[in-house]
């Protein structure tokens, strides 16, 4: 039929072609799809989502397992399930922290103390698998015990310092009481005086650290544990190693614990939900979704929100509060990080709001609990442990500290001010696994009876008849008295330069509220 609307003729060639060229389109993603089973099956490929969020959780710093189990041989796979990655730290030699001399930069940890084992021992090798060296322990209270002490005195890297009375007579004689930086928070009840504890602590343990060989310092709580994000391995010895030469301090940012149970035992292996610090937000994120991530409570985070440092070990340093160093001689040269931070698992037991009380004597009134306690959370959580029943303070703390709506946590999840942070939980679990823990204490039986003999000595300034004096409280305690001719030496100097010394120590500080001026953050 001729004309506009006959037919289109198909010659035999051109039916071939389309024929080939379908069958070619079917076989080519059925062969591709075959070939990446094949490798999947034999190992030659990695889908991520097989690993995540699963079980066999792949973090940074760690690799898959390939014949041994962090577990012991002598116990089972963990029930949990959750710990099957050994960690691929260069310090890890089978979970023995064998540390070559030359390990480069040398970091050590200072910390004041009342807690038990549960809590310190977890803290201590945590910090050692991710490269911290030394640690200066000053301990009272329940980390005082001759039980307690005696473990303590026996790990490889932990100096022990007991608050013995002569400590107390010497750090009365520190320069700090005649300085003003700390002036503001003398002769206070509660938190003030522990805050000035700590700070005289402190100064100590830079003494320590210099005569030590250390390269950084870093001042912790044994409820915080430091998160290297950003370092290759998992390795706060690296991230240190890559802090230019010209900077004095680095400052981490904190992320606050967001528990989603009541029943928290070991916070350190149990909780992986954090809320972000500001630093590491957004300002449109922080203050749009301010309201709902604070849930009625008195700011963004229940306690402080100015992040701890680490400092480099050099002449004229000294303490600025329990969060940052200060320099005598000059203003440190600071660096705040991008994704490290500090995790502080605040409030994570129930039990904490009643030892909190148990350790302050001020009156549950709104004006006495001011003279106590510098943040808000702190002074309301201290007046419903005292006045409130037992079924009260539980209602209270599932309000105002459990996260249990999980709709909310996901919104919060997504937005990205709350995180999931798995690593500390894997490291903490492995470690008790392998039997860290209780080989720690088992091998403290044998520590020398004579040495333990030899270090008990007057009790402390509360009367303890429990608390060992420390061996290395007399070493420093002399090598402080020579120091004093050198601090009264430059002290002539220093007067003169009172744009360095006057700066005010750092309290703990609230985050950045909505009606901030500017919307700025408090601490720059």
């Amino acid at each position: 039929m001729a004309g506009p609307y006959a037919p289109l003729r198909t010659y035999p060639s051109q039916q071939g072609f389309a024929s080939r060229l379908l069958l070619l389109l079917t076989l080519l993603p059925l062969t591709l799809a075959t070939f990446a089973f094949l490798l999947q099956w034999r190992g030659g490929l990695n889908d991520p989502t097989s690993r995540w969020p699963g079980d066999n959780r792949n973090f940074p710093g760690t690799s898959p397992l390939s014949t041994t189990s962090l577990s012991s041989s002598s116990s089972s796979s963990s029930s949990s399930g959750d710990c099957h990655n050994k960690l691929d730290f260069p310090y890890y030699h089978d979970w023995g922290f064998k540390f070559a001399s030359d390990a480069h930069p040398k970091i050590c940890i200072t910390t004041s103390t009342s807690a038990g084992l549960d809590q310190i021992l977890p803290w201590i090798f945590y910090h050692k698998v991710i490269g911290v060296t030394s640690f200066f322990l000053f301990v009272e209270g329940k980390a005082a015990s001759s039980n307690v002490s005696a473990v303590l005195e026996s790990l490889p890297g932990v100096k022990v310092v007991y608050r013995t009375k002569e400590l107390e007579e010497k750090q009365a004689k520190s320069r700090i009481w005649n300085e003003t930086w700390l002036s503001s928070f003398f002769y206070k009840p509660c938190n003030y005086e522990l805050f000035v504890k700590q700070s005289l602590n402190m100064e100590m343990a830079v003494v320590m650290a210099r005569d030590a060989g250390m390269d950084w310092i870093i001042h912790l709580d044994t409820d915080e544990l430091i998160h290297p994000a950003g370092a290759k391995e998992y390795s706060l010895r690296q991230l240190l190693l890559d802090v230019p030469d010209n900077v004095d301090m680095v400052i981490f940012p904190n992320y606050e614990s967001a528990i989603e149970r009541e029943d928290i035992k070991e916070p350190f292996s149990e909780v992986s939900m954090f809320k972000k610090n500001y630093d590491h937000l957004t300002k449109e994120t922080y203050f749009g979704m301010y309201k709902e991530a604070t849930r009625g409570n008195p700011n963004y985070f229940l306690t402080y929100g100015n992040g701890k440092s680490a400092a480099r070990v050099q002449d004229h340093l000294r303490p600025n509060g329990a969060h940052r160093w200060h320099n005598y001689m000059k203003t440190p040269n600071e660096l705040k990080l991008d994704e490290a931070a500090v995790l502080h698992y605040t409030y994570t037991k129930f039990s904490d709001l009643t030892s909190r009380r148990d350790r302050c004597g001020c009156k549950p009134t709104k004006e006495d609990v001011k003279r106590c306690f510098m943040l808000d959370f702190d002074r309301a959580a201290f007046i419903i442990a005292s006045t409130a029943t037992e079924e009260e303070m539980l209602r209270w703390y599932r309000e105002h500290i459990v996260w249990t709506d999980k709709t909310l946590n996901m919104k919060l999840l997504r937005k990205g001010i709350l995180t999931r942070v798995y690593a500390p939980m894997v490291i903490v679990q492995g470690l008790g696994d392998s039997g860290v823990f209780t080989n720690a204490i088992a091998s403290s039986h044998s520590y020398s009876k004579g040495q333990f003999l030899s270090s008990i000595g007057h009790p402390r300034s509360s009367g303890s008849s429990e608390t060992p004096k420390s061996t290395a409280s007399g070493t420093l305690i002399s090598e402080l008295h020579n120091q004093e001719s050198k601090a009264a030496a430059s002290r002539k100097l220093l007067f003169k330069l009172p744009n360095v010394t006057s700066i005010a120590a750092m309290p703990p500080m609230s985050p950045p509220a909505l009606d901030d001026d500017d919307h700025l953050p408090m601490i720059m």
